[in-house]
């Protein structure tokens, strides 16, 4: 076993060379130091794993907390004074046997014979968008017109949020997972949104319709265990993470299949091949880096590495799904590859609640969209593009497109 890494360490976040790469450090990591350690923004120190085999050794480890109120939780974000009632009900901060009751109480709502079932309604969403795409003199803006409001009108109709309100939730949203955004601002905005959905929860409460926060009031009334403020904060998470991750995946694949026009071409001649693109796309895009990070609970040897307890880790899901040892030639994208055992929606018992639904999402979007406009076009070059290096969620701001 080897100790701690002697200071000082490299910066992290690490810069992308190119914004449909992850950061090039990250295979020198793999190569050389695999568990090492980092200095965040905050001038602390966290480890990061960068290797396939590790990082899932790593999530699957019950010695870990989610817990991101939790002192040792590595935030590359600015810390922020979260009180447990502000981080009740939220998912993804919870550690068992919590997390456990309720990830059971909201999972059968994404079974994947569920979601299935959704594809006419958001086939229909989507060429709704599109034909409000159509109407509009161009260059439009694809992430206002379809990458946003797809997932968000799936959403909302599931959860049962009025899609009349979105500006009100996209907007917090930005500035929530806005690294640039000051605590105050983002403390604001994560007290309106909440306050939004506890109204609404409050709503269903009195007049429950066919929608999954009313079920959700409904089951929690049942067992005999609702809490308001907790269901306020399920709903806050499944609002957020819901449409903001599969919005930035939308942008991406469609400017970088815009930017290579022979996987673009091959992808229209063979639609049923979606799928597979869609995986190979989410593989090589992770854009969820650092959602995969935790705080250990005890000392935890990882590949031959002591990392103490009350240590924030970062798992690096864009570094395992780049690892040449699972997937040859990671740098290149291949839609012909099996790219399943990817890591874009995390592992262990905080993967993505949701992923069949957002895997659907694009699945439809990508054929629907190429279908309808064939001879697409990035209106100004993907270089000049405002891409998310500041963000949670690595995306693209504006994509103005024309036909």
């Amino acid at each position: 076993m080897t100790e701690a890494t002697a200071p000082p360490f490299p910066n992290f976040p690490m810069p992308r060379e190119c914004p449909f790469r992850p950061p090039a450090q990250y295979a020198e990591l793999r190569a050389e130091r695999p568990v090492s350690q980092v200095t965040l923004p905050s001038g602390n120190s966290a480890w990061v794993i960068a290797d396939y085999d590790l990082v899932r050794e790593f999530l699957a480890d019950p010695r870990t907390s989610a817990n991101r109120a939790h002192p040792g939780y590595p935030s590359v974000l600015p810390r922020q004074p979260v009180s447990s009632q502000q981080a009740k009900g939220l998912l993804t901060w919870m550690d068992p046997p919590e997390h456990t009751a309720h990830r059971r109480m909201v999972v059968n709502e994404f079974t994947a014979k569920r979601v299935a079932a959704m594809a006419p309604h958001i086939r229909a969403i989507t060429e709704d968008c599109i034909e409000q795409m159509l109407v509009h003199s161009h260059p439009v803006d694809l992430v206002q017109e379809l990458s946003l409001p797809v997932p968000s009108r799936v959403i909302c109709e599931l959860l049962g949020v009025p899609y009349s309100d979105r500006e009100l939730f996209d907007k917090r949203t930005v500035v929530i997972l806005n690294h640039q955004s000051s605590v105050e601002d983002r403390m604001a905005a994560w007290q309106e949104l909440r306050t939004y959905l506890s109204d609404l929860v409050s709503a269903k409460v009195q007049v429950p319709e066919d929608d999954l926060l009313s079920r959700l009031v409904k089951k929690y009334q049942d067992a005999g265990t609702f809490d308001h403020e907790l269901l306020t904060g399920l709903a806050v998470a499944l609002l957020v993470a819901g449409h903001e991750t599969t919005a930035n995946m939308i942008s991406l694949g469609t400017v970088f299949l815009l930017r290579n026009p022979d996987r673009l071409a091959e992808f229209k001649a063979h639609p049923e091949t979606a799928g597979q693109m869609v995986e190979e796309l989410l593989r090589y895009f992770s854009i969820a880096d650092y959602s995969t990070s935790r705080v250990t609970t005890a000392d935890i040897e990882v590949g031959g590495v002591v990392i103490p307890e009350g240590s924030g880790v970062i798992a690096l899901n864009s570094a395992a799904n780049n690892d040449e040892k699972v997937f040859t030639g990671p740098e290149e994208f291949d839609p012909h590859r099996d790219a399943r055992r990817h890591m874009a929606f995390g592992y262990g018992i905080h993967q993505c609640l949701g992923q069949s639904l957002a895997r659907l999402e694009l699945e439809i979007v990508f054929t629907t969209l190429f279908r309808r406009i064939p001879d697409l076009r990035l209106a100004v070059p993907a270089e000049e593009l405002s891409y998310k290096h500041n963000a949670a969620f690595y995306g693209i701001y504006e994509v103005p497109v024309a036909w």
